[in-house]
């Protein structure tokens, strides 16, 4: 079902106001269109094209592997004492740890993708969302795996129960990735009389691209900042590494879509759909700067709250419009 398309429900008003907004919204589609330059639907393409997504994807996946091996060589390394970093111990001490590296490139991948569905509709991007959160917590099951040590103590170890909490919000996270996928379907064909959504997804549009920008500043801030606690002997890693900042960025950019919504949106179900959604992206936000069982918990609340307020509003969705005027 098409969720961003039934978002042009209007509220009923007389023939001659509604002409009116409509021809209001048509002459600023139109002023929009006319000023959109050509350098910037060429920006658009280069970042959000289906090309420019193949050649991410096949990058991050050859630097997947090529990260792995190079990392695993280093664990190789330290293991013989051929080599041994300071600042690079918690990341070379266990073979566990190369997969950090390949994750860490696929969850860059993600957040790209993430980017891209932006414009596509409100609930295709918190799935996106939901993905990589769902990677993320992969990543730190991989990483507190390799902080386990082998011992003949029939008690369990606390963090062996913090990873089995983790492995169920994975879990947890999983379906409600899935979820999304299966109530959303995305119909990037509009007609001419949608011209309010043409609008609308024009706007998202330069708002991804503006996203893909600061998501390049941040990741190029991200790494220096460990790059330098490397030089000073603590190159440890946490998932608030780039996370944190980014989905602050996000959250900005998602509260912008909600507000700019309130232009071509005026059924309440999309308006609480959307606004629930946003509360999701930050109680996510606050889990991902929130380490042990709290975070956790944030997660399967964000998970819970976007799939009740996803499945809500398909309901009222589906169900058929009661006349509002003298029947025919």
């Amino acid at each position: 079902m098409n969720l961003i398309l039934t978002c042009s429900q209007q509220r009923v008003t007389s023939p001659k106001t509604s002409d009116m907004g409509l021809k209001t919204k048509t002459t600023l589609f139109r002023f929009y269109r006319k000023n959109h330059k050509p350098m910037r639907s060429t920006f658009h393409r280069v970042v959000l094209s289906n090309s420019t997504d193949t050649f991410v994807r096949n990058t991050a996946i050859n630097l997947a592997i090529g990260g792995f091996l190079l990392h695993l060589s280093a664990c190789f390394m330290y293991s013989t004492d051929i080599l041994r970093v300071e600042g690079l111990t918690d990341l070379t001490d266990s073979f566990l740890d190369s997969l950090y590296t390949p994750f860490s490139i696929i969850l860059a991948y993600e957040v790209y993708e993430l980017i891209r569905a932006i414009p596509e509709s409100f609930s295709n991007s918190i799935g996106k969302q939901f993905e990589v959160v769902t990677l993320l917590v992969v990543r730190d099951i991989f990483k507190n795996l390799a902080d386990v040590r082998t011992s003949d103590s029939t008690v369990i170890a606390p963090e062996v129960t913090f990873i089995a909490i983790e492995a169920a919000v994975f879990v947890i996270l999983f379906g409600t990735s899935l979820y999304f996928r299966s109530l959303t379907n995305t119909s990037n064909t509009l007609g001419e009389k949608d011209i309010p959504i043409q609008l609308f997804v024009m706007q998202k549009k330069d708002l991804a691209c503006l996203l893909a920008v600061v998501y390049i500043l941040v990741a190029f801030y991200s790494f220096s900042s460990w790059l330098i606690g490397v030089l000073d002997g603590d190159g440890g890693l946490s998932r608030t590494l780039f996370f944190l900042d980014f989905f602050t960025c996000l959250i900005l950019s998602d509260i912008v879509i909600l507000l700019v919504s309130y232009k071509h949106i005026t059924d309440f179900t999309q308006l609480a759909r959307n606004t629930g959604f946003v509360l999701s992206t930050v109680i996510v936000r606050v889990g991902i700067g929130t380490p042990g069982y709290t975070g956790a918990v944030l997660f399967v609340l964000s998970a819970g709250l976007a799939c009740v307020v996803l499945k809500l509003s398909s309901w009222m969705l589906e169900k058929p419009t009661q006349p509002t005027g003298q029947e025919a």
